[in-house]
């Protein structure tokens, strides 16, 4: 089960510290707290995008698949960056995994799915000490499906794009429950970060109104239905 670590350079307060730095531009009293607030809160409602960049979140994502730390890597606008368990230095030889719930679910298919992933361990292993085979090349025969962790630094409107893409019910169910996670730790960090869980991470088809995909889901009707 994956694990998401808030960390202490994240912003406490991003609705105030909006507001602070437009009221920069906006030639307003940014020394009191209440105003920074109420003008950081109408930014968010009007739509001004700009003053989302201002706010910091910076995490530990860990004990998700590499193949979905992978797309989380496509997510690249408004200058994130991040930094990934290193499969050239860690001795992977007893990796743990991602098991998908259509495999928990079904006895025999899960012993088979463990039994590769033991295979793989086992061979990695004698590679790695018997064969004296570096790290770098004995970390070639991992699956996707490998847990891995990473350090991540992204601001909040790139956080918001992510959240429109991959709260659809259509996105990867691993994607959709990292992203449930890391809105889950975001609720925890203060009320003014609650609001803005609550009131502005969803599914792109909420903001528009109907559903862009070919094949939807059913929760909004395709646009034209």
């Amino acid at each position: 089960m994956g694990k998401v670590i808030i960390l202490d350079e994240t912003t406490k307060n991003p609705l105030t510290l909006m507001g602070k730095r437009a009221g920069v531009c906006w030639g307003g009293d940014i020394q009191d707290n209440a105003k920074n607030y109420k003008r950081g809160l109408d930014c968010l409602e009007s739509g001004h995008g700009r003053v989302l960049e201002y706010v910091n979140v910076e995490m530990v994502l860990e004990g998700y698949s590499a193949r979905v730390i992978r797309e989380w890597y496509t997510h690249i606008g408004g200058g994130p960056t991040r930094l990934q368990a290193s499969t050239r230095y860690i001795d992977y030889s007893n990796f743990e995994a991602v098991v998908p719930n259509s495999v928990k679910g079904n006895e025999a298919a899960r012993k088979c799915y463990e039994s590769c992933l033991n295979e793989i361990k086992k061979h990695a292993d004698i590679l790695l000490n018997e064969y004296n085979i570096p790290r770098e090349d004995v970390a070639l025969l991992l699956p996707l499906g490998m847990e891995t962790k990473i350090v991540d630094k992204r601001n909040l409107r790139n956080l918001l794009d992510m959240g429109q893409q991959r709260l659809c019910n259509r996105a990867n169910w691993e994607y959709r429950n990292l992203m449930n996670d890391i809105l889950a730790e975001l609720r925890k960090i203060s009320e003014e970060w609650e609001y803005i869980v609550n009131n502005y991470f969803a599914p792109k088809c909420k903001k528009l109104g109907y559903c862009p995909e070919k094949k939807s889901c059913g929760l909004m009707k395709r646009k034209g239905e």
